[in-house]
């Protein structure tokens, strides 16, 4: 028969940016129970810290790493202390909406500081070290729907995600013959508690719902899956792809 695809972390070391909550910290419960080691990433030490010590609590592998990815030495320095990684996903980012017309120069640096500045050093330090380990690896950046499309009020985050999409597929194409394969995934509007607020906004509501052909706005836990599938040997022939989770928003 033919086999069951190995969807196994056992064995492997993960680093996920963006950890202490939402999206980033459901990634990181997922990949801890497939059997990676996890290494937990976010500014905010406290909220790294509690989240590994409930993986730990829970039987376990995590540790907490506080560091802002916008200082890119400080990341650096991170990865080239860890012992070993397998599997990286770049995941920490921002949003301000705000018209095209009407984004200052602050809310550009912000923004691309961290969605596309700090992204492409933090995927330049991490595929270093894979290439000079020699075993591998799977990149994941955490990119979106606005990579793929345009939209009101996003044009500062379309740009950076545009951006990250382009980012991988070039650098899949350089880093094929490493064995280190690079994804994203790209998500539409997830709840969480960063984003629920935008959506007391009936009229928001209403938008996102005639643009999500399946009707709902996503949760955490419709990332994990796909999160899994591309740290793992099951995607083993898939680099420099995109991972669409959107519900069909973009299919039209």
């Amino acid at each position: 028969m033919t086999p069951m695809p190995n969807f196994s972390l056992e064995g492997k070391t993960a680093l996920i940016t963006g950890a202490g909550r939402g999206i980033g910290r459901a990634i990181a419960d997922v990949y801890a129970q497939a059997g990676a080691k996890v290494y937990l990433c976010a500014r905010t030490a406290s909220e790294v810290e509690a989240a590994a010590a409930e993986i730990t609590a829970a039987g376990y592998k995590a540790e907490a790493r506080a560091c802002d990815v916008t200082d890119v030495a400080a990341f650096r320095a991170l990865v080239e202390a860890l012992p070993r990684l397998d599997i990286f996903v770049n995941n920490a980012g921002v949003n301000r909406p705000k018209l095209q017309l009407e984004v200052t120069e602050e809310d550009f640096d912000v923004v691309v500081g961290l969605n596309l500045r700090a992204a492409f050093f933090a995927l330049q330090s991490v595929t270093r070290k894979m290439k000079a380990d020699g075993g591998g690896g799977s990149v994941i950046n955490m990119s979106s729907q606005m990579g793929h499309i345009g939209c009101e009020k996003r044009a500062l985050y379309c740009a950076t995600k545009w951006g990250l999409e382009g980012l991988t597929k070039s650098v899949a194409v350089e880093l094929a013959p490493h064995r280190i394969r690079v994804n994203t995934i790209c998500p539409t509007f997830i709840e969480t508690a960063l984003t629920r607020p935008y959506f007391e906004d009936p009229a928001f509501l209403e938008f996102c719902m005639s643009k999500i052909k399946l009707g709902r706005l996503g949760q955490v836990d419709d990332i994990t899956g796909a999160a899994l599938y591309l740290a793992s040997d099951a995607s083993s022939l898939m680099t420099g792809s995109a991972v669409m989770l959107d519900g069909g928003w973009t299919a039209e």
